[in-house]
């Protein structure tokens, strides 16, 4: 399995205890162990006020909720803990990351830093003796030091973390909404909206924002507080939310239990001209159940005239849900990867839904493309098989490879990068230009007034 993940650290992650849309995906924040929580606890049932979706676990519940200047989180209970290291145990873990790089790395001269003195430097750290959870974040800061943005060391509780998700097995507390925070705007936007859940029965959609909780700004400073979202399960809290164009509300929230997968976002575009225009939004590729989804979709559909795919807050994930969703649409050698020392071919064998092989089709992207939904949207421009609508992309095509150590620990390290199969263009240098330049803040438009779908329309030979 080859990943890929955000150059940019651009963060989307779930509210609640969770890693978000894309492994790797995009510096996510984890709370410790330790990190806790104060409830006050009311005396009554939970409100059965209509305008309040009580989830049915949650029903004769009593509330408990969230003091409004607590900014730390219990974090879900099924958490992992990491194993307490000795100092020995430590210095073991660090000499079996460093000989990964040494041996795999895409860049023989470590992306040009001075990687023995920055090693050495680190190992000097070690030897004098620190916490587990400390030596886990110096593990860290030493793969960024090889400034590429996308290798990354993952600590044992954040693989086990990332392995559930990439499964699809999501178990965390929370309204079930995955977010983009946008600390520049002092807010936090929906990317996604789990179905049955308390965000969905309240009414939130995508490109709403959150501003506050319980009254707390959700943005203070340079950093986004989600944990301010979090709590309990049956507990409740009141967000401070705004929908494109609208004025801001408060609307009440009944914290629950969220199993389901990533969800997509599928539907039929109106047309004036009666034409069969799919659309579907893809938040992530590091989530196995997602090609499934798509198959579900393109069979709801039936045969279309034209089809929009998605991928404007695609961060990437995994070549196992990349290419299944490839087969969908493209047949043959579709480019190849290239390391230190080889090459291997992306071959894709057609697993047509419907028309989907042959129906014209239109991939939006953005500055928030990156990884394997960069390549994904390249490629399939690349060979003729779409049109791309949106924003060039900013170059993010080095293939990640997994490598799991003593500990449990495991580094994700550039290993590849990726060759298209007819231009051979340096995307990784110059991104992916768009065919039609087409761009909002997702916060600043909805589904009907969408600029991306309109672009593709006109694309598609069906706009105005």
């Amino acid at each position: 399995m080859k990943m890929k993940t955000n150059r940019f650290w651009i963060i989307a992650f779930f509210l609640a205890v969770s890693l978000s849309c894309s492994l790797l995906t995009r510096g996510v924040e984890r709370l410790s162990p330790a990190d806790t929580v104060v409830f006050t606890q009311a005396s009554s049932a939970v409100p059965t006020s209509p305008e309040i979706y009580i989830p049915p676990e949650c029903q004769g519940q009593p509330v408990a909720t969230l003091a409004p200047d607590v900014t730390s989180a219990q974090p879900t209970p099924s958490l992992v803990s990491n194993p307490i290291l000795t100092t020995d145990e430590q210095l073991r873990v660090l000499d079996e990351l460093v000989a990964q790089i040494n041996e795999v790395y895409l860049y023989p001269d470590f992306n040009g830093v001075d990687w023995e003195a920055i090693v050495a430097e680190y190992r000097a750290r070690v030897e004098t003796g620190m916490d587990t959870e400390t030596f886990y974040t110096e593990m860290e800061n030493l793969v960024m030091e090889l400034g590429d943005e996308h290798s990354q060391f993952q600590s044992p509780a954040v693989v086990a973390q990332s392995d559930a998700e990439l499964l699809g097995r999501n178990d965390f507390v929370g309204v079930g909404a995955l977010i983009l925070p946008q600390v520049e705007k002092g807010q936090v936007t929906i990317l996604a909206v789990f179905p049955g859940s308390s965000a969905e029965q309240g009414g939130l959609k995508q490109h709403d924002i959150i501003l506050a909780a319980d009254g707390v700004p959700i943005v203070e400073g340079d950093k986004a507080h989600v944990e301010r979202v979090r709590g309990s399960e049956c507990s409740a809290v009141v967000l401070t939310v705004q929908s494109p164009g609208e004025t801001p509300r408060d609307v009440t929230f009944i914290r629950n239990r969220i199993t389901s997968s990533m969800p997509i976002d599928a539907r039929l575009v109106p047309t004036g001209d009666g034409s069969r225009i799919g659309y579907i939004f893809l938040p992530t590729f590091f989530d196995q159940t997602i090609p499934g989804q798509v198959r579900q979709a393109l069979e709801d559909f039936g045969p279309l005239d034209g089809l929009i795919l998605d991928n404007r807050m695609n961060g990437g994930g995994s070549s196992d849900v990349v290419e299944p969703i490839l087969s969908y649409f493209a047949d043959g050698t579709l480019g190849k990867f290239i390391s230190r020392s080889e090459e291997r071919p992306l071959e894709i064998t057609a697993d047509p839904v419907n028309n989907s092989l042959t129906v014209p089709l239109v991939v939006l992207v953005s500055e928030e493309t990156v990884s394997f939904g960069e390549i994904f949207s390249g490629l399939l421009q690349d060979i003729g098989r779409a049109k791309l609508a949106g924003q060039t992309t900013l170059g993010n095509v080095e293939t990640l490879s997994g490598y799991s150590f003593s500990d449990g620990s495991r580094t994700w390290l550039a290993r590849e990068r990726f060759d298209p199969p007819v231009s051979h263009a340096d995307w990784e240098r110059d991104g992916i230009q768009p065919d039609l330049e087409a761009h909002a803040d997702w916060d600043t438009f909805t589904f009907e007034n969408d600029p991306g779908i309109a672009a593709a329309l006109k694309l598609l030979g069906h706009g105005q």
